[in-house]
């Protein structure tokens, strides 16, 4: 009986597993997990074009070459295993054939690890490569008589190097971080991953696909077409190098070239000094560097005295013989003493004094009017552009914490403010383009296997900065920047440029001024054709701190002039045949 009962016994404990086993446990799922998985198939990754369609950023396959060193049948790999040894030693060219020969037999006889995936060569290889190597002895017969294996790996190249290589951008491999359109149109780019069943192979654990097709296909990413010129961009490039070459106290540059009506970002160039001396686009300076834009600021002053009535372009202004005093600081020329001159020849020199003292005797009890003006024209709001990083725009109001009584004067000629290159670019862009302001864009549309499917539109951001007159007048006063005053040495007689040179110190270390050094920024900004402008540009050099002076019309007015003489030899608006140059007898 006891027997009995504990067989009994036995045999419930045995019913009872196996029913707990069959409808209450999750032996099942568990033992899927350890043969059995699903894994995502990424889907190709969308490009980056050109508004042209040109490539900039694209995704293309290469091959890590690995070798099953267990297939291959030993009469076979006695005979063919020096002619491989000799092929891979040629196209890796890392090592001998007869290195290359050793590791693979003693792979093989000893069982290595790795042996049944043993890597083969110093590096990713092409496609065409992959493709050759397979036709190598032994390697021929296949994976799995011959041990090849070749394990694809994307790799995304840019075909034109750096050139705009902070614009066109980065991500990082967790997708958390990243710059430019490639971190801001992640969510396109990358399209929808598929589904592929795995399964464990015994022998040697490897994950292998159960069918040759993913159970459900991954979807392309969608190519994003960029507004980016290639020819402009490459031009801009080159110009900008050329004159940092020139000089070791260059901290960065950039340059920024916009097409007038549309606000299209042809060009976009950024240049940080790294400590090696060399330059590269590794800090996007366009729209992410706020300063004291300086001078170029002084037009911004010039449009609101126009547009409330206060000054004409023939008003004489007297900048006195030792500079100006106001509350205990002198403004002065930094070309010297300029005497009594017109309100038009104040711009085409760059007159600190006439600025400071026409903003003091018009808007001195009258503060917040003058900032109105500024804050009607957008001058202190977000762009907004698609990429991220904008630098933020700031001009202060009467009443905030520090403002004072220099505030004023200090504005009018472009300090105690931040504005951005593009902010100051998006504004001269609007005195070209009969006032309207256009937010620039680096985005024209998404294409999917060559097909358009989205193509975005962008309206102006208010109706006008100011009255046709008064925009007459600026753009005569621009005209005469070129032609009479501080840009003059690039005036061209074969198309007419309009723009402003700035100089300003900037910031460091708590103040302008340390042991004697200063940093500053060189600028010109303007437009051309002057008569119909089609393009926009700016162009910034930023020194490191030094003790000299820093002009725009000496470093970044002949960037902006070899730029434009690109432009104007290679774009199809202009159609009458270039008379090569006469040289000099």
């Amino acid at each position: 009986m006891i027997v009995y009962i504990c067989y009994l016994a036995v045999a419930l404990l045995a019913i009872g597993q196996i029913v707990r086993l069959q409808f209450f446990s999750d032996y099942k799922e568990r033992l899927d997990e350890i043969v059995y998985r699903t894994i995502d198939v990424p889907a190709y990754r969308g490009s980056i074009l050109g508004y042209d369609g040109r490539v900039l950023a694209s995704t293309v396959p290469f091959y890590e070459i690995r070798m099953d060193c267990s297939v291959v049948d030993q009469t076979v790999f006695n005979e063919q295993i020096k002619a491989l040894a000799v092929e891979l030693a040629s196209l890796f060219g890392d090592k001998s054939a007869f290195v290359y020969e050793q590791e693979i037999r003693e792979a093989r006889s000893t069982h290595k690890p790795g042996y049944r995936n043993l890597l083969i060569g110093n590096r990713v290889v092409t496609h065409s490569e992959m493709e050759k190597i397979s036709t190598f002895p032994i390697f021929n017969r296949g994976q799995f008589e011959g041990g090849f294996i070749a394990n694809k790996k994307d790799k995304r190249i840019y075909p034109y190097g750096r050139l705009a290589y902070r614009t066109i951008g980065y991500i990082s491999e967790n997708e958390q971080a990243g710059v430019g359109i490639e971190y801001a149109y992640h969510s396109y780019l990358k399209g929808h991953p598929g589904k592929q069943r795995m399964r464990r192979r015994s022998g040697d654990d490897k994950w292998v696909p159960i069918a040759n097709q993913p159970d459900i296909a991954p979807q392309d990413g969608l190519d994003v077409v960029s507004t980016l010129d290639i020819e402009i961009q490459g031009a801009a490039e080159e110009a900008l190098r050329k004159q940092l070459a020139q000089n070791e106290t260059f901290e960065g540059a950039t340059a920024v070239v916009m097409e007038v009506q549309t606000g299209a970002i042809r060009a976009i160039v950024n240049m940080k000094r790294m400590p090696d001396g060399s330059y590269d686009e590794t800090f996007n300076y366009a729209i992410s560097e706020s300063t004291n834009p300086g001078s170029t600021f002084k037009v911004a002053t010039l449009i609101s005295l126009l547009e409330d009535g206060y000054v004409k372009l023939s008003d004489s202004v007297q900048t006195g013989s030792n500079g100006w005093r106001y509350y205990g600081k002198t403004f002065t020329e930094s070309s010297g003493s300029l005497g009594t001159i017109s309100v038009q020849q104040a711009l085409e020199k760059s007159s600190n004094v006439a600025f400071a003292k026409m903003a003091v005797e018009h808007y001195g009890t009258q503060e917040k009017q003058y900032i109105n003006r500024l804050y009607n024209m957008k001058l202190n709001e977000r762009l907004n552009i698609e990429l991220l990083g904008e630098g933020s725009a700031y001009i202060p109001f009467p009443g905030e914490a520090g403002w004072s009584k220099l505030s004023l004067p200090m504005i009018a000629m472009g300090y105690e403010m931040k504005l951005t290159p593009l902010h100051i670019l998006t504004f001269y862009n609007a005195i070209a383009n009969n006032g309207k302001i256009v937010t620039p864009y680096f985005i024209e549309g998404f294409l999917q296997h060559g097909q358009v499917v989205r193509q975005f539109t962008h309206a102006p951001l208010s109706s006008a900065i100011c009255t046709p007159t008064t925009l007459q007048y600026v753009h005569q006063a621009l005209r005469g920047v070129v032609e009479n005053g501080t840009a003059k040495r690039i005036n061209d007689p074969r198309y007419a440029i309009s723009g402003k040179t700035g100089t300003a110190q900037i910031a460091y270390d708590g103040g302008y001024v340390h042991n004697g050094y200063r940093k500053h920024q060189a600028s010109f900004v303007g437009f051309f054709p002057s008569q119909a402008p089609r393009f926009s540009m700016i162009v910034i050099l930023y020194s490191s701190p030094t003790r000299g002076n820093f002009y725009g019309a000496s470093w970044a007015a002949p960037v902006f002039k070899e730029i434009a003489d690109h432009i104007y030899v290679t774009h199809p608006f202009w159609n009458e045949p270039l008379e090569a140059p006469q040289k000099p007898r």
